[in-house]
């Protein structure tokens, strides 16, 4: 099986997330994309998050119909924080005859030194990265720490699109619409639950 894994807060998950998700299984060929919906994510303590389980209703509405992708609580069924290399290596022990890509955007690749174990990480799987204009890693920190790095990404090439999370929430909070940033299921549940206001 080819199994690629898409990890992400996902608050909320939107159309930017549906759209890397597919460039990297038609690219790559993978049969299976796990949203892996973060518990507690490391580098954004210090960020305001919806629960847990309103996160993973909504990317479950988010993915409705795609067959091959799937929701995954590998993060949120277990205490945190939740690092990445952790993720990976419980995801190798569930699918162990699976061969793995983590996929990411290119502004993610610029922190990955920043990332709990990075050598873990691109040894339990390979990265499936997001070209993204105007985020540039650093290839010489990269190199320097993660010699075998280059060799362990596969390009993802996907149009150009400006979606963020905290924009989304602005857009709810202030009484915008948010239609076409997240998927038409999505933008109901946030309404019903009045989330982000």
């Amino acid at each position: 099986m080819r199994l690629g894994i898409l990890g992400g807060t996902f608050d909320p998950p939107h159309n930017g997330h549906l759209l890397i998700a597919h460039a990297a299984k038609e690219q790559l060929r993978l049969d299976r994309v796990l949203f892996a919906v973060t518990g507690i994510q490391p580098l954004k303590q210090d960020q305001p998050v919806s629960p847990a389980d309103q996160r993973a209703d909504m990317v479950e509405l988010a993915i409705a119909g795609e067959a091959d992708f799937e929701l995954s609580r590998i993060d949120l069924d277990r205490l945190g924080p939740h690092y990445t290399a952790d993720l990976l290596r419980i995801a190798s022990g569930v699918y162990p005859d699976a061969k793995v890509w983590f996929i990411m955007g290119g502004d993610s690749l610029v922190d990955l030194l920043r990332w709990r174990d990075p050598h873990r990480l691109i040894e339990l799987a390979r990265l499936a990265v997001l070209r993204r204009p105007g985020f540039e890693p650093d290839w010489t920190a990269l190199e320097a720490a993660l010699p075998d790095l280059r060799e362990r990404i596969d390009w993802i090439d996907a149009p150009p699109i400006d979606i963020a999370a905290h924009d989304i929430q602005r857009h709810a909070r202030e009484g915008e619409s948010i239609e076409g940033l997240v998927p038409p299921a999505v933008a109901q549940y946030i309404a019903e639950r009045g989330l982000y206001v």
